[in-house]
């Protein structure tokens, strides 16, 4: 077999044989990274191609090495594949933290969960709770699909603490119409929406 590994893309395998129903197709699509005490310890690949009654994946190992190169896979249960990767860009022993490639913003509301925590304020799980929102929002880990439909839903609703916050935001959108208008316009498009809006 050949394997290619496109990093935050997908893996592939191909069968170098002349059979006439050889083997070619994706081991897995970049799906999240595998977060363990603060440490990028692997990336998963997931929704490969088909295989009995589930898809493909593959967990990806980063280890230090003079080149980038796929230096060993195996299969250690039917269809989840196991690759190790070897790269110069891990052989530093912080380039795998989680914590630094993190936005500021981020980075502070892991010092708060980490104070919480120390002044027991909240529990071990509710600690382990608030940092996979962090890598949920820092999009190192996929959020469950309830979470993503609140995020949504998030997303849709508009609310305001104050009245002025919401005078402010409806002279904004309203500018945003007309320019929108007259956008269409240059254009030659009709504009038809009623004017309560």
């Amino acid at each position: 077999y050949k394997y290619e590994f496109c990093p935050f893309h997908n893996v592939t395998q191909h069968e170098q044989t002349f059979r006439w129903n050889a083997y070619s197709g994706i081991l897995g699509i970049w799906h999240e990274w595998e977060i363990d005490n603060n440490t990028f310890v692997g990336m998963w690949m997931r929704e490969g191609d088909s295989c009995e009654t589930k898809s493909r994946q593959t967990k990806v190992h980063l280890v230090c090495g003079k080149s980038n190169k796929l230096a060993y896979v195996s299969e250690p249960s039917t269809c989840v594949y196991s690759l190790t990767f070897e790269t110069p860009l891990v052989c530093h022993p912080h380039s795998l933290l989680v914590y630094p490639t993190l936005t500021e913003a981020l980075q502070r509301k892991w010092d708060e969960a980490e104070q919480l925590l120390y002044d027991e304020l909240i529990t071990d799980q509710g600690y382990k709770k608030i940092l996979k929102e962090i890598f949920e929002e820092a999009g190192l880990l996929k959020g469950t699909e309830e979470n993503e439909v609140e995020k949504q839903s998030k997303k849709v609703t508009l609310e305001f603490d104050t009245v002025e916050k919401c005078s402010k935001e409806y002279k904004q959108l309203s500018e945003e119409i007309k320019k929108l208008r007259v956008l269409l316009g240059q254009h030659g498009i009709a504009y038809t929406g009623n004017s309560g809006e």
